[in-house]
């Protein structure tokens, strides 16, 4: 797999992560990880929920892994929600939010399954 071409097919920041990292093996090697990891599916849950609390939890986990791997194009809806629930009671306008995070996750997760 070319993690670079893959990074710039969803608008990824490749050199970030590599700066980051140190190497094209240790890139693919966390990207590949992202695929296991739960945050989205816990952002959804917490979501359907109306738990703001865990939501938050969450979006904020989610943003962090995209910030470390560069994943950019996930990066500025991740934050846009986290940034919704920090300090919520309720979940707000969180769900108007997440199909911009749904739709670049789900992108993502496409690019880097291939």
């Amino acid at each position: 797999m070319d993690m670079r071409a893959t990074y710039e097919s969803i608008g990824a920041d490749y050199d970030d992560v590599l700066r980051r990292l140190g190497s094209d093996a240790l890139v693919e090697r966390f990207a590949k990880k992202f695929l296991q990891d739960q945050s989205f599916a816990n952002l959804k849950s917490a979501l359907a929920e109306g738990d703001a609390e865990a939501a938050f939890l969450a979006a904020h986990t989610l943003k962090g892994i995209c910030m470390n791997l560069g994943l950019s194009n996930l990066t500025g809806p991740a934050v846009q929600i986290t940034e919704e629930l920090r300090g919520a009671e309720t979940i707000g306008r969180a769900p108007e939010l997440f199909p911009a995070v749904g739709e670049q996750y789900d992108k993502t997760v496409a690019a880097l399954s291939a």
